[in-house]
């Protein structure tokens, strides 16, 4: 495994055992929007490596370790570091935007980094085949999972499906593909028409995100 990777999964182990055994370790570095906005913007980045159990955890951890060997061995360890951690910053902003005016809504967790890492590995070889636990003997194109992953977010974010960060997911995934196209433009020329397809949600993303509460 990359030492980068294996640094930052054991971060966050470390950090999220603590956060287990005490609330008030995590009531002081988790994302809260009225504390963020009173001036706490280190909340943006201490929330991303503290999780609430061990299944939130291991979800994170493993798609990480799935997807960042791809961003590591394609693109070197500095550019997923600082894919990872501007993926975090991306996801925090995208879900402050989304979430200003509710001033006690709160999350943990590192899945906008780790979504940004999904959507670098996802561009970096977009036609990679993945098969999950509920559909075993099906084999999903990496392309095909970024839009699903995409229009599943917008949709859990839009009815607030579950206790999940939706709107931290879709700015990390945002974060994770520009980042990539900065750090790796030839990836737009070799992957021109993946790169376009994912562009299309996020820019209406973009323009049309803050609208979704009110369809």
């Amino acid at each position: 495994m990359n030492q980068a990777i294996l640094f930052i999964i054991i971060a966050n182990v470390i950090t999220s055992m603590k956060g287990f055994k005490d609330y008030s370790f995590i009531n002081s570095y988790k994302f809260q929007v009225n504390r963020i906005l009173a001036g706490e913007k280190i909340r943006m980045l201490t929330s991303g490596f503290l999780h609430v159990d061990w299944t939130h955890l291991g979800f994170n951890m493993y798609a990480l370790y799935l997807f960042g060997a791809i961003v590591t061995n394609g693109m070197g360890t500095l550019s997923f570091v600082i894919i990872y951690l501007g993926s975090l910053l991306t996801g925090s902003l995208y879900s402050l935007r989304f979430h200003k005016n509710e001033p006690y809504y709160s999350a943990v967790g590192a899945s906008g980094a780790v979504s940004g890492i999904l959507f670098s590995g996802i561009i970096l070889a977009p036609n990679k085949l993945y098969n999950f636990i509920f559909f075993p003997f099906v084999d999903i194109p990496g392309y095909i999972l970024g839009v699903g992953y995409l229009l599943y977010s917008i949709y859990g974010m839009k009815k607030q499906l579950g206790n999940v960060g939706h709107a931290a997911h879709l700015g990390g995934a945002m974060g994770g593909f520009v980042l990539t196209l900065i750090l790796n433009p030839e990836v737009f020329v070799a992957h021109t028409f993946v790169v376009v397809l994912l562009t299309i949600p996020i820019v209406l993303l973009l323009l049309f995100g803050d609208k979704l509460k009110n369809l």
